[in-house]
């Protein structure tokens, strides 16, 4: 189960901060399936599909962030993960739906190993679908830059920086 916003780190450190710019530390999770399909889940607030992530929360490590994060969204778990990109730079600075600033410092995983099943509704999302690269659905941007960067770090083996 997931926690609330309000209970979330994030969450405690705007009732201190207000609207003014804070950094957003957070994992998400680039899964594949067995046909290269990867996963995209419907988010139940606000109707996109994203890839599963979220934020970075006390006393854990980024790897336990992102096991909890996929789990909570997906019902699946983590068993490994390798990092492929880190977004820290001026363009991912953004104001979210409640006037908020936020300065993302998002780790990116390509998840290699994951076991049990697809949930397709949870707490946090309203469905969740494996989709190949010329099905994607309509997605943010931001997770087309992460597909191309998914595509550089296979040519390469290099961590992208951003």
């Amino acid at each position: 189960m997931s926690i609330s916003w309000e209970e979330s780190y994030l969450g405690q450190l705007r009732k201190v901060a207000g609207s003014q710019m804070l950094i957003a530390p957070a994992a998400r999770a680039i899964i594949q399936d067995m046909d290269g399909k990867i996963l995209f889940v419907k988010r139940k607030d606000n109707g996109a599909w994203v890839m599963p992530a979220g934020g970075l929360e006390l006393h854990e490590s980024i790897f336990d962030c992102l096991k909890r994060e996929v789990k909570e969204e997906t019902g699946l778990d983590v068993i490994s993960a390798k990092l492929i990109a880190l977004y820290t730079g001026i363009d991912y600075e953004y104001t979210n739906g409640y006037g908020d600033e936020n300065k993302m410092f998002a780790v990116v995983f390509l998840v290699e190993q994951w076991s049990g099943q697809l949930l397709e509704e949870t707490d946090e999302t309203a469905e969740a679908k494996f989709f190949s690269l010329d099905e994607l659905p309509d997605i943010p941007p931001l997770y087309l830059e992460t597909i191309e960067d998914l595509k550089s770090y296979r040519r390469n083996g290099q961590v992208i920086l951003k």
